[in-house]
């Protein structure tokens, strides 16, 4: 096609970026003509299908990669190249230590102008159409040459490789178990170019079902497990501003039935606050990385150490390295989001013994080889004992929490996680009410000032003081409120 949706950005900074990847000292790949790549090395495969959307296919793998492994694909964004990404991301130092193989599709400006992946066209970015369609044959094919555990392959990718990605995991959840979008668009955000701008630039004021009916109508009738999703963005990105994360985080959390409000919050390095939402057995299903003050790119970490990776240049910002908690979120370091790597089977028999307003009683059978155990709420640690029984406290009252145990061996090593159980604390839930902001002004719930309410207690905004906007606030203790519009 003659333009792109990011060309007036990409007009700006695309010289530089060619200089960039030159001072890199890239070099060139050396084609396949047959599936039989060499280990260690990054190179092309160039007879992995019938290729309906003209790309091309690269693959790496370690010398040492043991079978039933899993697969990564990744994708790169406008300007950038399949040898750019992998010598910048981070995925080759995590592929060596974890052991998995990676999958680079690669563009290119007879696609695109600019080459960027064809996130926005309809023709090229559905289940069996086009560039989808095409990377979908480069899976099947490096699943059958490393012999991969088709139960792990995921998908991740930056800016319109990052909105390929998206759709890539709505047109295909029975091949993808989980995802990364990095400074991309939702699924199936726009279906042509004219409307490609809107989705990068703002809020598109869908609802989170709506958004969520652009996945589930991608594979309709679809009924298996959703697959994991990891989102990446930054604070000052003017290319695809911060509205694109949210409305990611809507998209998501919809389809798998979970609602918009975080049920675990953290910082990490580079300003980066990491929100989780977990599923109904208490794993992390979607998670949210919002780094603070990063513009637009892949934030990276270049350095020695086990949190580092990648190179910085041209769209790769040092911040944090995302492939590394991307990678841990996918369980591709062994951990499965909980557990880990030891050999120890899961605890059988966990139960609820007790709860009280403020805490919750667990046991379990006890594990053979297990030095002590480790416990799980709502898929993050809570605590570790030397028993086989566990009381977690500084609980709200009325509130259902999700458990999992895992049992240590002498080394430390954390074995596999037991099957969920949910225990709710005594006493009343609370409360919530849901009014125009006139009416929760009198009610004494909220209170205006130069014509805008706030909520009571929290100071949380709500917008103008009139009947005509609708909000639900949730009193979390005495006289205290706040926002509860995505669920109570």
């Amino acid at each position: 096609m003659s333009h792109s949706p990011w060309r007036g950005f990409f007009r700006r900074t695309a010289q530089a970026a060619v200089l960039a990847l030159c001072a890199a000292g890239l070099t060139a790949v050396t084609p396949l003509t047959t599936s039989a790549a060499a280990a260690g090395t990054l190179q092309q495969v160039t007879n992995f299908g019938s290729n309906p959307g003209n790309l091309a296919m690269y693959e790496y793998a370690p010398s040492n990669l043991p079978a039933n492994a899993p697969l990564v694909v990744a994708l790169h964004g406008c300007t950038q190249s399949a040898s750019d990404y992998h010598a910048h991301s981070g995925w080759q130092k995590f592929a060596d230590q974890w052991g998995f193989a990676v999958v680079y599709p690669q563009t290119s400006t007879a696609n695109n102008s600019l080459s960027c992946f064809s996130w926005f066209d309809s023709t090229k970015d559905t289940r069996d159409k086009g560039e989808a369609a095409s990377i979908r044959q480069m899976v099947a094919t490096a699943e059958a040459q490393y012999g991969s555990d088709r139960g792990r392959v995921y998908v991740t990718g930056l800016s319109a490789g990052g909105g390929m990605t998206a759709d890539l995991l709505a047109d295909y959840p029975d091949v993808f178990a989980g995802g990364a979008v990095d400074s991309g668009i939702p699924a199936q955000c726009a279906t042509t170019l004219t409307a490609a701008s809107g989705c990068q630039n703002s809020n598109q004021n869908l609802t989170p079902r709506q958004w969520g009916d652009k996945v589930r109508n991608s594979y309709p009738g679809y009924s298996g497990t959703w697959p994991r999703v990891a989102i990446w963005q930054g604070t000052s990105d003017t290319t695809v501003t911060p509205v694109n994360g949210t409305e990611l985080r809507d998209q998501w959390t919809d389809v798998w039935g979970i609602g918009q409000t975080a049920s675990s919050t953290q910082s990490l390095p580079g300003g980066t606050t990491e929100s989780l939402y977990d599923d109904g057995a208490g794993r992390p299903a979607v998670a949210l990385f919002s780094i603070s003050g990063m513009t637009h790119g892949l934030a990276v970490h270049p350095g020695s150490g086990a949190d580092q990776c990648g190179g910085t240049g041209a769209y790769y910002l040092d911040y944090i390295c995302s492939s590394y908690y991307t990678a841990k979120f996918w369980g591709l370091d062994g951990g499965a989001g909980q557990g880990g790597t030891g050999s120890l089977p899961a605890p059988s028999g966990l139960t609820v013994t007790g709860t009280t307003d403020t805490g919750a009683s667990l046991s379990w059978s006890p594990v053979s080889g297990a030095a002590s155990y480790v416990v799980y709420r709502d898929g993050t640690k809570t605590g570790s004992t030397t028993s086989t029984a566990y009381t977690d406290t500084g609980l709200s009252s009325g509130t259902a929490y999700h458990y999992t145990v895992a049992a240590v061996d002498s080394s430390g090593a954390v074995g596999a996680s037991s099957a969920p159980v949910t225990a709710t604390t005594t006493g009343s839930a609370p409360q919530c009410y849901t009014d125009n902001n006139y009416n929760q002004v009198q009610a004494g719930r909220a209170h205006q000032s130069g014509g805008y309410t706030y909520a009571d207690g929290s100071n949380q905004a709500m917008g103008l003081y009139n009947v005509a906007i609708t909000h639900t606030l949730k009193e979390t203790s005495p006289g205290y409120f706040v926002l509860a519009d995505s669920g109570c």
